[in-house]
Parts: C-alpha cells; structure tokens; sequence
C-alpha cells in the first residue's frame, strides 16, 4: 500500500471514529448484551407463585387508594401530610409520616447552574405534586388483614430525622398487628430503612417485605446512546439490567391490567431504582436474602408510572412473635467515590454500576480514578485532563515512536516511490509489487500510521465518557471562560464571542477552544507532505474544518483534551523526524498552502481584469 492510500485510510478511520465510534462500540454492544440477558432472565411469577397469599410484584403499592391524586405545587402536596424534616450535610427534605414514605429529598451541594445561588436539585416530591418520585418500604400479604398503605398516617417519636437521631415509626392497626418503622440516615445518601411487625392477635399471618421506587411521568432526557437514563439494576446473577423508559413501555403485559415490565424471580443481592444523568434513587434489598426485582410502567389515567421493586419471599409471623426487615435507600448524587464507598463497605453487589461507566468499563473507570487523583493533588480537573494526557502519550510512547520512525523512513524514500510510480504509469499491480519490495528493502511499516489513531480512538471514548456522565466534572471549572469542563465552550466566533448580542444556532456553534483544536490539528497534517493525488489533498486539507465544526457542541474538556493531544503529537513527531535525519514538511507546506490560495485568487481575478481592458 502506498503513503498516499496508508493516509486515507487513517483520514476515513478518524473521521468514521468520530461520528459513528460511540454508536459501534457503545450502543449496539449494550443492546444485544440487554437482548441475552433478557432471553436468559426468569419468567415472571404467577398469582399463585408462593403460595395462595403470595401478591404479584406489580400489584405492590404505588399511590394513596390505588389512583393518582390531583396535581398540585410542590408546596401544596407537602402541607396535604405531617411531615417529620430531613437535615443532613448533604440532604434536605422530610419523611411523610401519612404513608410512612421518603418523599421529600433535595441535595445541599448541588444546584441547577454554576451560579452557587441558584436552585438546589430537587430529587424526591410527593404523590399530588406535579412530577412524584419517592420510596416507599413496608410489608404485604393478602391474609394479613390490615396493613400500612398509602393513606396509613403513622406516629412519630422525633420531629427531624439526622445522622445522629434515627427516627421511628410506629402504627397499630387494631387486628393484633403493631408496626414500627425505624429509619437512619449517613451523612450522604444512604438510607437505612428497619420494618418490625409484632403478632399480638391470636393467628398466625404470612408476609412479605417490599421495597420501591416510583416515578410519575417520564421526565426530560437526553436522549444520548452513550448515557443510560432510566430504570437499572443488579439483580444478583442475572447482573445489570437496563431499560429506558420507551423500552420498558414496548414490554410485555405482566400481572395487572395496563401494567407491562419484566421480572426476575430467587435473585439475591443487588440493587433496583430509577437513574438520572447524575441522580439517582434507588432500592437496596437485604443482600443475602432471595427476592423478586421487577421493572414496570402502567398506566395510571393518562400518566404513566415507572417503578423498581423487590418484593421478598414469605416470612410466617406466629402469634407473640415479631418479624424484621432491613432494607436501604439511595438518594442522591452519583459520586464516584460515595457509590464505591457504599459497595465495599455496605456489601451492596456491583453499586458501582450505578454509574453507566458504559460498554468499555475497564477503560472508563480506571481514567476517571487517574483524573480524579490528579485533580485532588492540583485542585483544577482541566489541568488533570492535561497531566492525564501527558502521562498516557509517555506510556504509548514505544508505540509511536515505531510508528513516527517508519513514517520518516517512508518519507525519506519519497523520491524512490514517485519514480516508481512514473516508471511503471498506470500498471497499478507492478507499481504495487515495486513497492512492497521497497518497503521490505528498507524494512518499513507502511500501516504504521495507523497505530497513533488506534491507540487514540479508546482513549478518546473513554474520556468523552468520563466527561459526560461523571458529576464530578459537572461544573468543573477550567481556566477563563472555561466554567464547566462537562458543557461546550459557551463562546462562539459568530457573535464574535459574545459581542454581538445574538446567540447562534446549535449547528454554529464555534468557540474559541474548537478553534484551537482546529488549528492544531492543521499543523499537524501540515507535518506531513501533502498526497500527490488532489483528492486526497483535499480531504486532508477539509479535515481540520470538519472536525473543528463537529467538536464544538462537545464537552470542553474533550475539545482541550484533543488540542493537548495533538500539540504532543506534534512535538513527539517533529523530534523523531529530526533524529532520523528526515525534512520537517511543515514549514514548506504552510508556505505552499498559502501560496496556492494566493494564486488561486490571482487567477480568479485576472479574466476579470484581461476582460475590462478589452
């Protein structure tokens, strides 16, 4: 294969990388590992699964009375129960004590902006406000009598629920059943929810404990193959389970009318909920206890309710006896280290994947440990990104070298292959077979340039995975107008940056970042010299353009990783070039760019002229 086609080949895979990778190597990977996993996972129980008392996993309370309740501000539902307060250093919120329900929960550190007084992020609101999202825990059974339900109003033995004073919930439902609920919460997310029945009655009664999270009404999303948003899992051995909200709804009908979703029956271990970009809430069973995990969506009118749940195996309470079940919740930010945390130290199996670290795992996470390590050491992640940068080009520096020096061989018989080719003109399979033999003569690679991309390409993937579902990048400050290495660069040359009063269509979106990858990515093809064929040259010559156009709706910190990047390469090539005694290219090529467009516009100009003085 010659230079020139070795070149296209490079071009047509970094651009195929760029606007397609993510839909090969990420999305199409997670659909058919979500298809098997599917096909292999346990058909759903019947009624009568469990014996004659056991409910089905849909049919497990999801609002007051069975039917929704009518929309209202936030404020309004909050005020319709007594409510015990939340106050943690992360949290804020209250507990509902008519349901017994975690409702209520906004996140101290975190707010809508970067601008520190904006709106906290709201997480949980309660059923009757606009868009309901809680947890609920409790027990059922269909010969148990009585139980706490929805509109069941508890009493409380505290008025504020924090770190350092769990709170306790008691209710007696006037059959021989006495329930108490005791709930603790950490310093950060974690909920710890306690249920205990005692039997005063005279029967025995069988139970079983349940645990939920419920979504009211798909929320905004946004809609990018690389994040998943919606309900996930790990449901012991079946392991991750993923289903967007449209997916969910495209399931097949299970348990009660409008309800569709998937079960899985006898997991043990894991974790069910419902993800956001960077929230979540999510319901953590007993993790050596066996219990069935279900996904649904049904219809409630014309809203649709998304839930998680695990509802466990039956427990037999005999009269003087008393049962428990110790259950958690999750509520709160996806932080990186707070996941892992809880995982090691609560046992929770494969909390990690919480966070869609995505198909290439063993990629991702280990860049993100790096980045996070360095911004801890130097206090800003942009230059983390930088320090990461650098330290990945010195350990892949083998690698380039060997490609860098077989490049410069190969320019170094530049002369030897253009005779080649004009010796034997268009007989393309001698003119191969000449060159083959030269590059075996002088012992040159002639796909070596390949190397440098492919190396790049996962590198690349990861970071922008990184950067994109992360929370500790969001509203990472950079340097400048750099505020936020998780959003574009907010600038854009078409209202030369922000003087002119005007915000440009997403499609224009051109900041001052993209533009200086776009220059660097120049001189680095200017490094080389330039395809004798002219469509090649045009393809190299457009390539900076394109890929300047496409990087400026991506995150900045990627757009500063990629110009870092080829200022690297860039100095790594024209040091390996001048130690194998071959010409740099660049300075010639620079002048002979801008000489041809001189002259192009000479040309352009002078039938104009010859015309007028006729």
């Amino acid at each position: 294969m010659g230079n020139d086609k070795t070149n296209m080949i490079i071009a047509i895979a970094l651009s195929l990388a760029v606007l397609l990778g993510w839909n090969y190597f990420v999305s199409a990977p997670q659909v058919e590992r979500q298809r098997q996993q599917q096909a292999q996972s346990t058909p759903a129980p019947s009624p009568r699964e469990g014996g004659p008392s056991a409910p089905l996993p849909s049919t497990l309370p999801g609002a007051p009375g069975g039917s929704p309740l009518a929309a209202a501000t936030r404020e309004e539902a909050l005020a319709r129960s007594p409510r015990v307060r939340i106050d943690t250093p992360a949290l804020a919120g209250s507990v509902a004590l008519k349901g017994g329900r975690i409702d209520d929960v906004s996140l101290k550190n975190y707010h809508e902006t970067v601008d520190d007084q904006s709106p906290r992020i709201v997480l949980l609101s309660p059923a009757g406000s606009a868009n309901p999202y809680y947890a609920e825990f409790g027990w059922v059974g269909k010969e148990a009598g009585a139980l706490p339900g929805g509109d069941t109003v508890w009493t409380a033995d505290g008025d504020v629920l924090t770190p350092a004073r769990p709170l306790t919930l008691t209710w007696d439902n006037g059959a021989g059943l006495v329930f108490r609920r005791t709930l603790a919460v950490d310093d950060k997310f974690m909920f710890t929810v306690a249920d205990a029945v005692e039997n005063r009655g005279g029967s025995p009664v069988t139970l079983y404990p349940y645990g939920l999270v419920s979504r009211w009404g798909k929320p905004h999303t946004q809609g990018y193959y690389v994040l998943h948003e919606g309900l996930i899992g790990v449901l012991g051995d079946q392991g991750l389970q993923e289903f967007t909200y449209d997916k969910l709804g495209k399931e097949n009908p299970l348990g009660a009318p409008g309800t569709r979703g998937h079960s899985w029956a006898g997991v043990t271990g894991g974790f069910l909920g419902i993800t956001d970009k960077y929230w979540a809430a999510a319901a953590i069973p007993d993790q050596g206890t066996p219990y069935t995990g279900t996904f649904t969506e049904r219809d409630e009118g014309a809203t649709k309710v998304y839930q998680a749940s695990s509802l466990g195996e039956p427990r037999s309470l005999a009269p003087g006896a008393t049962l428990e079940a110790s259950q958690r919740l999750f509520a709160g930010a996806k932080e990186v280290g707070t996941i892992d945390g809880y995982e090691h130290t609560l046992g929770i199996k494969r909390f990690d994947l919480l966070i869609d670290w995505g198909w290439f795992y063993f990629i991702t996470k280990p860049m993100f440990k790096a980045l996070d390590f360095f911004y801890r050491l130097l206090g800003n992640f942009g230059v983390s990104i930088l320090v990461v940068t650098l330290i990945l080009k010195l350990f892949f520096l083998p690698i380039a070298n060997r490609s860098y020096v077989s490049m410069a061989k190969m320019k170094a018989v530049q002369p030897e292959m253009t005779s080649i080719r004009e010796r034997y003109g268009d007989d393309k399979v001698k003119q191969q077979q000449a060159m083959m033999e030269l590059y075996k003569k002088e012992k040159i690679n002639p796909v070596a340039g390949c190397w440098p991309v492919l190396v790049q390409i996962p590198v690349f993937f990861a970071l922008y995975k990184v950067l994109f579902v992360t929370i500790e990048m969001r509203h990472a400050p950079f340097f400048g107008w750099i505020r936020d290495l998780a959003a574009p660069d907010p600038t854009s040359v078409f209202n030369l940056f922000g003087l002119l009063p005007f915000v440009p269509p997403d499609f224009l979106h051109l900041g001052i970042w993209p533009l200086i990858m776009g220059v660097t990515m120049f001189v680095q093809m200017k490094m080389n010299p330039a395809p004798p064929d002219p469509v090649q040259a045009q393809v190299f010559t457009f390539m900076p353009i394109i890929f300047t156009f496409m990087l400026g709706s991506f995150p900045a910190g990627l757009v500063i990783y990629w110009a870092w990047n080829n200022t690297l390469s860039v100095i790594q090539q024209y040091v390996i070039m001048r130690r194998n005694g071959v010409k740099v290219e660049l300075w010639d090529n620079l002048r002979g760019t801008f000489s041809r467009r001189a002259a192009a516009k000479t040309a352009d100009k002078t039938p104009a002229k010859t015309a007028a003085k006729g």
